[in-house]
């Protein structure tokens, strides 16, 4: 790898063991994806005749979904681990041409083991929401997740004589649907610690510590090399939901859901006009305690009208980039300069390159910070 930079690879059934020191050699690139709810990896290895992997294929090292993988990038001596997973898949490419045969590995993040086996009718009497998801995730600990759960911001305490919570998918399908009915997220976080995973549940909260700026057009001190911004003028909206009123339960009330995020500060000084009125379907039915989380979701899910992309060298930038965080940019000029949120990133390795693609996001334009952290 790159000075300063060193790759770590683990592979094994049940406990991951690191790979032998031949298969390091044949790794080509590594390629690994964070996104918002679900991250990805992708291990392209060279296979020749002799090679090792025709001896470790067939004997099933790399089979799906028992093959775990973790991948650990050591940098100025501080390690991240940037997956915890399984393999799904396998592709074998052969070719004529010598050292042009390739095998690739593809996997996803622990949370696909929850995504495996259907639980039909599965029945959770008197346990609200946030009962449920850490009886869920409970099953899970023997693989190194520990749960962070938030409890929905209007208690939810089901009455049984009225109703008993029943999950009828996975378990991965079950959550999620209970975060999208209290407006939360759900994902699977690997780390600190090699073998450790947190699986979240609760608002969608960006650490607001900034990362160092991504700087743009400034000369040697520009550190991306590539960025570009995307401003869209129909992001903005408001939806506008039907509730009865808790009394009488037959009296119609529309509420108007501004397009605000109440726990992302705003971070543009311009804030385009909402373009689009919505009407929320399917919420008459619920009753006051579900329908305000609904509301409370639909104000978590607010979108951002200002996009931005791009690419940089990590040797130049200093660091990994980090999603679900905050980062300064500076260079790009008045109207797109100040803070985003950093919505996923991509990790570009090969032998003596490490390269990411990133997604940014912000409200509004005009920064309203005077500066950002360089």
């Amino acid at each position: 790898m790159l000075e300063g930079i060193n790759l770590s690879l683990l592979i094994g059934p049940g406990i991951p063991v690191p790979a032998p020191a031949e298969l390091i050699y044949a790794l080509d690139s590594i390629q690994v994806t964070s996104g918002a709810q679900t991250s990805g990896f992708q291990l392209a290895f060279k296979i020749g005749r002799t090679s090792l992997l025709q001896t470790l294929l067939p004997a099933g090292y790399f089979d799906p979904i028992v093959t775990r993988v973790i991948i650990i990038v050591t940098m100025n001596g501080l390690p991240n681990v940037l997956m915890d997973g399984v393999v799904t898949r396998q592709e074998l490419t052969p070719s004529n041409e010598v050292g042009k045969s390739t095998l690739t590995i593809t996997g996803e993040d622990l949370s696909r083991m929850m995504d495996l086996i259907e639980m039909p009718f599965m029945r959770y009497p008197c346990m609200p929401i946030i009962a449920r998801v850490y009886a869920i995730l409970a099953k899970y600990a023997v693989l190194g997740i520990a749960p962070v759960a938030i409890p929905p911001i209007i208690p939810d305490f089901p009455d049984p004589l009225e109703e008993v919570p029943t999950q009828t998918g996975t378990d991965l399908a079950y959550i999620r649907q209970m975060a999208s009915q209290s407006g939360y997220v759900f994902y699977v976080e690997p780390g600190p610690l090699p073998g450790g995973n947190i699986a979240y549940f609760g608002p969608d909260i960006r650490i607001p510590v900034p990362q160092p700026a991504l700087n743009v057009n400034m000369d040697a001190q520009t550190n991306v090399e590539s960025l570009s911004f995307s401003f869209d003028g129909l992001a903005k909206k408001i939806t506008v939901v039907t509730i009865f009123d808790p009394v009488t339960g037959k009296i119609p009330i529309p509420v108007p859901v501004p397009n605000l995020d109440p726990l992302r500060p705003p971070m543009g000084v311009k804030l385009p006009l909402p373009a689009k009125l919505e009407f929320a379907e399917g919420m008459g039915s619920l009753k006051l305690s579900p329908a305000l989380n609904q509301i409370i979701g639909i104000m978590f899910g607010a979108n951002d009208s200002i996009t931005a992309s791009g690419a940089l060298d990590v040797m130049r930038y200093g660091q990994a980039l980090r999603s679900r965080m905050m980062v300064g940019v500076r260079g790009a000029g008045l109207t797109y300069d100040g803070l985003y949120y950093v919505n996923s990133v991509t990790h570009n390795l090969k032998r003596g390159e490490y390269k990411q693609n990133f997604s940014l996001s912000r409200d509004g334009q005009i920064s309203n910070t005077p500066m950002v952290m360089p």
